[in-house]
């Protein structure tokens, strides 16, 4: 059966895989980046689904779990930005933060004992955290395509380059918004309420809002490029509030069955 003390045997190789398809992004080679790329993947999603089935449940319930989805999606949203923009750095980037989430899952297993409360075996929690997961990984790369036009490129920025910025948190705030409506779902199907206001669902909307607030500023005022892109880092900042940083939050420990770590 396969356990947590497996998962470096199917992270190394997907890591290196990864690594050598942003080398050879870089060598102008696409096709090799695109095989290497993928069977990185493959192997990295071939442990979720060993874990899976070992587990007897989708392996979504601690942070160790939801990080080990995130490091999953973040090479799947850089080759998808890589395929249609042919940014050659964005593999690089991508592999480099999905490296920094496997590291800390290798070097803190104690965060993989949690076991699946009943509230959340319900058929809608699955696709909710995969979604949204998704969803962080596509906002996690306008976060990286933000952090470049703004300290890198920082003059003479492109059209195009914006568009890919503005595409992805259309993409990606279109996942979260999936995400939100299957949580509501799973919130009825579990509690028998849509929506409760606990502090997850507070920065959930929080987060929601700040994306949809720096769409409405790109459309309003176009011209008005580094403001908006500013905003954007605010933005993923509470996203990482929603996603990890309520656990910390005093009005969220025992009361929450979105804190992975009761």
């Amino acid at each position: 059966m396969i356990s947590w003390q497996h998962f470096i045997f199917f992270a190394a190789p997907a890591v290196l895989l990864w690594a050598a398809g942003a080398f050879v992004a870089w060598k102008n080679k696409p096709r090799t980046a695109y095989i290497t790329t993928v069977a990185g993947l493959l192997v990295f999603f071939a442990f979720i689904l060993a874990l899976w089935m070992s587990l007897q449940r989708p392996p979504l319930r601690t942070m160790g779990e939801t990080r080990l989805w995130y490091s999953f999606f973040l090479p799947t949203a850089g080759l998808m930005v890589y395929s249609r923009w042919k940014y050659k750095w964005i593999l690089a980037f991508s592999s480099v933060l999905a490296l920094v989430f496997i590291c800390v899952n290798l070097f803190k297993p104690e965060i993989h004992s949690t076991t699946l409360m009943p509230a959340l075996q319900s058929p809608w929690f699955a696709p909710h955290v995969i979604v949204y997961m998704f969803a962080y990984a596509l906002l996690g790369a306008a976060t990286l395509m933000a952090l470049y036009l703004l300290f890198f490129k920082k003059k003479d920025i492109t059209n195009d380059e914006l568009s890919i910025t503005d595409n992805l948190i259309y993409i990606g705030l279109a996942f979260m918004t999936f995400g939100m409506l299957f949580g509501a779902l799973w919130a009825k199907d579990a509690w028998g309420h849509y929506w409760a206001w606990d502090p997850k669902e507070t920065w959930a909307a929080i987060t929601w809002f700040a994306y949809l607030a720096y769409i409405h500023f790109r459309l309003g005022y176009p011209q008005r490029v580094r403001p908006a892109l500013l905003w954007l880092l605010v933005a993923f900042v509470l996203l990482q509030m929603c996603w990890w940083g309520i656990n910390y939050l005093p009005a969220a420990q025992g009361t929450s069955a979105h804190t992975y770590t009761s």
